[in-house]
């Protein structure tokens, strides 16, 4: 095999696709979430992800992390992969676990194999710069022992994401491996993570041009994570060792050692466990379009507006009402047209067993709804 294709075949997807998605309740539920519906497009969000993927690695490449209650439904929505691809943790530990475990999973197929670790909710609109992105990524994991994460050009003083500052260019000396390599995608040392800043600190940010979105996509080789978890995560780089010995053995024995494992595993995401720790972290900077879609009015900036700036996936009509969102994926009734009168910067989000109408400033709160319906035996179907 000639170093081009053994490179490729080195190389490997893992989508973490667990969440609930609750902001984006009552069409995102505990069994069906924000992932699994099709928001935009004839595609869901997880279908969507793998679509990217596919013309840069085989399907028997790319691994599922989920959940229990979310894992039938996967698997009927991807079934071009194996089965033996999509796996469901048996409780939700976070980040750090979950991308242990595809690694692990990665690792029992390909000691030298080199992994993505994507989200299954992200929009990508611009899927030729996102794919140059990776193949560039991987191109650089291989030569070097980085951990690469995957910068988002920053188009407003945001407070929701995470920040990423951004130091010296990589490589900064001609004569290294890496500098050699053909790529469009600009790398950079990674100073320091940042969490989720202030609106001034988060105009400063914008300003210095220095800093990029944490958006929570990372590239590395599994023995790179795994000497990085087993100097700043031992816990897990045994958890790792363990998981990897029993998915070589079979699914069913690496079923069995989650379930043991799983109930004690400290709940941290991979960027507190270990990107805010390491030192050997390197930015892609990335110029493809990306939007992690994490509320309603966030999905408001990808559908047609009028022109008082409401939009619709269904007939509406409206007067003196202006920047509204009404969404409808009713199936068990037809879908009659929403008047709104008098109404401002709302959200009326019809499905067929509830109908939710709030306000946008309160999108963030949908949770502490949640939180309240699940108190409530009578409407505990909604969750």
């Amino acid at each position: 095999m000639n170093e081009a294709a053994g490179s490729l075949n080195n190389r490997y997807v893992v989508i973490m696709a667990g969440g609930r998605g609750e902001r984006f309740w009552p069409v995102s539920r505990q069994a069906t979430p924000k992932q699994l519906i099709k928001l935009l497009g004839a595609r869901s969000l997880l279908q969507q992800a793998v679509d990217r993927v596919l013309p840069v690695v085989e399907a028997d490449h790319i691994f599922i992390i989920t959940n229990r209650q979310q894992a039938d439904a996967v698997r009927r929505q991807l079934p071009e992969l194996p089965d033996e691809n999509i796996i469901a943790e048996p409780v939700g530990r976070d980040t750090c676990a979950a991308v242990t475990l595809g690694a692990a999973l990665v690792a029992a197929r390909n000691p030298q194999g080199v992994m993505a670790v994507l989200s299954a909710d992200h929009l990508i609109p611009t899927v030729e710069l996102f794919r140059q992105t990776l193949l560039d990524a991987w191109s650089v994991a291989e030569e070097s022992e980085a951990l690469i994460t995957l910068g988002i050009q920053p188009t407003e003083p945001s407070t929701g994401f995470g920040y990423i500052r951004l130091g010296e260019a990589f490589p900064p000396e001609t004569g290294s491996p890496t500098a050699a390599l053909k790529k469009s995608t600009p790398f950079f040392k990674a100073l320091a993570f940042v969490e989720k800043p202030n609106l001034e600190t988060a105009e400063k940010y914008l300003a210095s041009g220095d800093y990029r979105w944490n958006a929570g996509m990372f590239l590395w080789s599994c023995e790179t994570l795994f000497k990085n978890l087993r100097q700043h995560q031992p816990l897990m780089a045994d958890a790792f060792l363990r998981w990897k010995a029993a998915a070589s053995a079979s699914t069913e024995h690496l079923m069995q050692t989650l379930e043991e494992d799983y109930p004690g595993i400290t709940k941290i995401s991979i960027d507190f466990a270990l990107m805010e720790k390491a030192h050997n972290i390197l930015v892609a900077d990335t110029s493809f379009e990306w939007d992690d879609l994490g509320s309603w009015p966030a999905l408001m900036r990808h559908l047609q507006h009028d022109g008082s700036g409401n939009c619709s996936n269904t007939p509406f009509i409206c007067l003196d009402s202006d920047e509204n969102l009404v969404f409808d994926v009713r199936q068990k009734l037809s879908r009659t047209p929403t008047a709104l009168l008098g109404v401002q910067k709302s959200l009326v989000v019809f499905t067929d067993d509830v109908t939710l109408i709030a306000h946008q400033s309160q999108s963030q709160r949908i949770k502490e709804l949640l939180a309240k319906i699940s108190q409530s035996p009578e409407y505990q179907h909604l969750l």
